[in-house]
């Protein structure tokens, strides 16, 4: 016959959960007592807010152009969809920053 692995055993040992717990704080704290924010950490974030505020700006402009040759009127779908994809690129990019704000 095959042979069957061992059940799984529950770790109820108090003195290992101490030793991990207290193995795994101490590694946070390593972690966020080292200065991790670099030049290029910086112009990460940069670009990441462009494009979270160019991306839906964009998007705008391109379905407000469709739209505006599918549906011509009084009303312009292009700078109407430009407008609301600048307020969410901007949201997103505020959410961005706002995470990041958070994690210091």
């Amino acid at each position: 016959m095959a042979d069957r692995p061992d059940p799984p055993r529950p770790d109820n040992d108090p003195e290992d959960l101490g030793n991990t717990v207290g193995r795994r704080a101490r590694r946070k704290q390593k972690a966020r007592a080292e200065d991790r924010r670099t030049a290029w950490f910086g112009l990460g974030m940069f670009g990441l807010v462009g494009w979270s505020v160019a991306v839906p700006t964009l998007l705008g402009i391109a379905i407000g152009v469709w739209a505006d040759r599918r549906w011509p009127g009084e009303v312009s779908w292009t700078l109407t969809l430009l407008i609301i994809g600048v307020a969410l690129g901007c949201l997103n990019a505020w959410y961005w920053i706002k995470q990041e704000s958070e994690d210091d």
